[in-house]
């Protein structure tokens, strides 16, 4: 996690400040629910939050003597609460605090990865629309297949981060469990209400068994997710990519005007952008395999998963935060050219409505076999002499024995290839205007 890809809203959840600041809520909301039990005084939990206060400084002071970092931040408490702060991590153990913590952390990270998402599913709707006619060809193996359109294909990202919405709330609720069962996670030295009370007050669930430690496949669960999303935001960031080809040319990044290519070449229009978000998205996925490796920890808790959360917790979110509003840009800047998706279209000499003449071959009694060997002896020049398809269909007398000069015409009618668009964006949109 570095200054150039953070964003200061999802980097402050990550803050020291945050931390501290989330486990001393942790243990005040517990001392409230211990003196509603009467295991400690009123006053006691009073005092907790009217006198609780810590220094970020202080701690590290005392944790480099103590070598715990909970005990560190309950010594630097206990400094300012006074001889009340005996009362305060009744029965708790570390990752009581520790865990639900970071649950706590990751769904307030999850609530902002939603709202990014929700920003980019604008963006794409709106440009979406923008291009819903602008006819291209389609490519497979990053070949010439069919047309299509621009609006099409953005519709496609739109339904895919769609979903990868869902799945983000969907993982923030695996994700928002409490666990203050104390050691081995038997509740022997404090009651379950206490967690309940705290879960509660944090806006999380209690966790049904916790050992000692929160179940590690709802954190491998929550890493897939944001691997899932991060590898959708590189699709698109390839498209993109390839689309800005000098050889392409059909869409491009915004280039602002005193913006630099290159330090060499000052001719230079790099993909820069598109090509960060593909390294990016990289980065977040890099932390799917350590997530659920930590799923196997030994009995009812080590802490070998712990020097991963403390890196990947912060790192993926905050990596994934930026890529997301970085496309998001992108998207809404998006230089399109549809005069170059027509020339690009039309490159091949009408080799892209080849499918339609063999079916229609078919149609006219040919077997399917023999209209593909027609098909394809005719399409063979085009790639290798540049001669026009049609013509080339006209001239043969197989083809022509099957279908009329009026039929051939008609099957190269790019409005046959759009004709189901509206269906399309009413599928993914809802609507069609």
């Amino acid at each position: 996690m570095i200054p150039r890809y953070s964003r200061e809203k999802m980097a402050s959840i990550w803050s020291p400040e945050s931390k501290f600041r989330i486990w001393f809520e942790i243990e005040a909301h517990a001392c409230d629910a211990q003196a509603e039990l009467g295991v400690i005084p009123k006053e006691a939990a009073k005092a907790v939050w009217e006198r609780g206060a810590f220094e970020v400084d202080r701690i590290d002071a005392i944790e480099a003597e103590v070598k715990h970092d909970v005990i560190a931040f309950l010594t630097n408490l206990a400094e300012h609460v006074g001889p009340e702060a005996r009362f305060v991590h009744q029965g708790m153990t570390s990752s009581d605090v520790l865990d639900t913590c970071l649950a706590v952390q990751l769904t307030r990270a999850a609530d902002i990865l939603v709202e990014d998402v929700d920003a980019l599913l604008a963006a794409l709707e709106r440009r979406a629309f923008e291009h819903k006619n602008t006819v291209k060809v389609g490519r497979s193996h990053g070949i010439h297949a069919e047309p299509t359109t621009f609006g099409v294909t953005l519709a496609s990202h739109h339904v895919e981060f769609q979903r990868c919405r869902e799945r983000l709330v969907i993982a923030r609720k695996e994700i928002a469990t409490c666990a203050i069962s104390g050691a081995v996670g038997t509740f022997a030295n404090i009651d379950p209400f206490v967690e309940e009370h705290v879960a509660k007050a944090l806006g999380l669930v209690a966790e049904p068994v916790s050992t000692q430690v929160i179940p590690r496949d709802r954190h491998a669960m929550f890493f897939a997710v944001l691997g899932v999303v991060a590898s959708s935001v590189e699709r698109l960031a390839t498209e993109i990519r390839h689309l800005q080809r000098t050889e392409v040319r059909e869409a491009e990044e915004f280039f602002s005007e005193k913006q630099k290519g290159s330090s060499a070449m000052p001719h230079k229009r790099n993909p820069v952008l598109t090509e960060n978000l593909t390294g990016l998205a990289r980065l977040v996925r890099m932390t799917v395999v350590p997530a659920m490796e930590n799923v196997a920890l030994w009995h009812e808790r080590d802490i070998s998963h712990s020097s991963v959360e403390r890196m990947i917790g912060p790192d993926a979110t905050v990596t994934l935060d930026f890529a997301l509003a970085r496309l998001t840009g992108v998207i809404d800047k998006l230089i399109v050219y549809p005069e170059t998706m027509q020339a690009n279209l039309d490159k091949l000499g009408g080799l892209i409505h080849s499918q339609r003449v063999m079916l229609a071959l078919t149609q006219a009694g040919v077997s399917r076999e023999d209209a593909y060997r027609l098909v394809q002896r005719n399409a063979m020049p085009v790639w290798l002499e540049g001669k026009d398809f049609r013509t080339l269909l006209g001239a043969d007398s197989e083809v022509t024995a099957a279908l009329s000069a009026e039929q051939l015409d008609g099957l190269f009618d790019l409005g046959y290839h759009t004709k189901h668009v509206d269906t399309i964006f009413r599928r993914v949109f809802g609507r069609t205007e």
